[in-house]
């Protein structure tokens, strides 16, 4: 038997920061819980496009197609800014997406008690919050064509076609009734249907594979704009919501802001199952690489770790030890270690991106 595989890729900002707190999970499973992967680095992003002219080689792309696990730190900066559009750190990251045909993107969100108080909303609408936002990740106007900008008439007009298949739709729709199936057995489908055909078809498919497969889920559909409000109103009301690309973008993005900082927030893209039976996959925190705090110690590693922690979940079998995980994470936060961006203005000195690395180590030792 050999060990699982990953492909470690930083990238830019404050990803090689975050990513050194990872390795130390990773060494430390491998050390003291038995659980042992072969893992390997290379390059994404800003930092591929500095050493390789391109934001992502096709030599990595192979290696991410191989490995049972891709975990991404973060890409992009001011430095690219004025690059073509085609060589921009964040096409490394779509490309990676779309080869490995990473159509379910998983974003949970949970506000942990000790950090209720730093959301936007009251206490006691986000206290015990943990929904799922599952986004379909490979397709809608994110991909559709024709897309670009034309000349017509006197004028440029700029087109993205928003399109969806049966198949695309069917599928990110089990993985969602799968994760509720698993969770409190209900699923909210969000699209536009009132004015958008492709949202007609969306609704349609999620009947029908609940229908045939999963009768045993409460289904309820709403308009992706109504979702957005209901998130903020009453977020507890939702279990597991799937939704499209574009909508999906928004809407995890909203529910992040409900737990207080994007700091601690990951996220796993999944696809189809490899031969090993494993899916492929891709893990990595919500937050992007904040140049503005690079280099300095204070990022928060919490949102990768946390994102191994999904690793471990769905690409290892290995539930019980995600749990420890975040359990260790949970455990940190309430003895009172802080990075900035979890600081109100009396709590005192900030902890350190290696110093919350250290805590988390720390309270898995005491798990034992």
């Amino acid at each position: 038997m050999t060990n699982p595989s990953i492909l470690i890729l930083p990238g830019d900002g404050i990803g090689p920061e975050v990513m050194d707190e990872v390795r130390k999970v990773i060494t430390w499973y491998g050390d003291k819980r038995g659980l042992t992967f072969d893992v390997s680095e290379d390059l994404v992003g800003g930092a591929a496009y500095d050493k390789h002219g391109t934001p992502l080689t096709d030599e990595t792309m192979d290696k991410a197609q191989s490995v049972d696990a891709v975990l991404l730190g973060a890409v992009g900066g001011p430095a690219y800014d004025d690059l073509d559009f085609s060589i921009k750190p964040e096409r490394g990251l779509l490309r990676l997406r779309k080869e490995m045909d990473l159509y379910a993107n998983l974003r949970p969100a949970q506000c942990f008690d000790a950090l209720a108080d730093f959301s936007s909303l009251k206490k006691d609408v986000v206290a015990g919050l943990d929904i799922m936002i599952v986004r379909e990740l490979t397709s809608g106007v994110y991909f559709g064509e024709p897309r670009g900008i034309f000349k017509e008439g006197n004028e440029r007009v700029g087109v993205n076609t928003q399109r969806y298949t049966e198949s695309e739709i069917s599928r990110v729709a089990r993985s969602a009734f799968e994760l509720a199936r698993k969770r409190n057995g209900k699923l909210c489908s969000m699209e536009k249907a009132n004015v958008m055909e492709s949202g007609v078809l969306w609704r349609d498919v999620v009947n029908e594979v609940h229908a045939a497969e999963y009768s045993d889920i409460e289904v309820s559909h709403m308009y992706a704009d109504n979702g957005a409000m209901q998130l903020v109103r009453d977020p507890k009301q939702f279990d597991v919501i799937v939704t499209d690309n574009l909508f999906g973008d928004m809407l995890s993005d909203v529910a992040a802001m409900l737990t207080g900082s994007l700091g601690m927030l990951p996220s796993a893209s999944l696809g189809a199952p490899m031969e090993n039976g494993r899916p492929k996959a891709m893990y990595e925190p919500v937050h992007g690489s904040a140049p503005d705090i690079a280099g300095q110690g204070k990022a928060n590693p919490c949102a990768c770790i946390l994102s191994f922690a999904m690793a471990l979940r769905y690409s290892f079998d290995q539930g019980a030890e995600a749990d420890r995980l975040e359990a260790a994470v949970e455990k940190v936060l309430a003895d009172g270690v802080r990075t900035p961006d979890l600081m109100q203005s009396n709590d005192g000195t900030p902890a350190t991106t290696i110093e919350m690395g250290d805590a988390v180590i720390a309270a898995l030792e005491s798990s034992l």
